[in-house]
């Protein structure tokens, strides 16, 4: 079995591709999907594939500072919420960098504005790479700054 990192229920993580960096996210092996907060969903093409263009807030404690972003648009999904309800959703496929460790992950675009974190970090995208310690915030996220 390979090593596994340790990481909090409360992440900071890097969407590079996105020019994101130092996220604050909930850690949630219940949400099978991850899913991040945007607003002004529209579709378009980059080069001939069809993509996304949307605005992410990255400073929770900031909410006019915006960032337009693109991706790929990689499939639409219809995702049952924690309230049960089910919704269709875009996602996309992109990297993420926490600590050391960069992987790529799908994310859900959708509203999470009455959330207090904007972004949910699900257990597809922890995959076999991470232990949660429920206790921890910022284990894997301070990892790097400590060494």
């Amino acid at each position: 079995m390979k090593d596994r990192i340790i990481i909090g229920n409360l992440e900071n993580i890097d969407l590079p591709e996105l020019e994101i960096s130092q996220l604050a996210v909930r850690v949630d092996t219940g949400a099978q999907t991850s899913s991040l907060h945007v607003d002004n969903i529209q579709q378009i093409k980059i080069g001939k594939k069809p993509g996304l263009a949307f605005d992410i807030h990255p400073e929770i404690h900031n909410v006019e500072k915006v960032v337009r972003c693109k991706a790929l648009l990689h499939d639409i999904r219809k995702i049952k919420s924690s309230n049960g309800v089910s919704e269709q959703r875009y996602v996309i496929k992109t990297g993420a960098k926490l600590g050391n460790f960069a992987w790529n992950i799908e994310i859900t675009l959708t509203d999470r504005s009455d959330m207090t974190y904007l972004m949910l970090l699900g257990r597809e995208a922890l995959g076999s790479n991470f232990y949660v310690d429920p206790a921890g915030v910022f284990i894997a996220s301070d990892f790097e700054e400590n060494n």
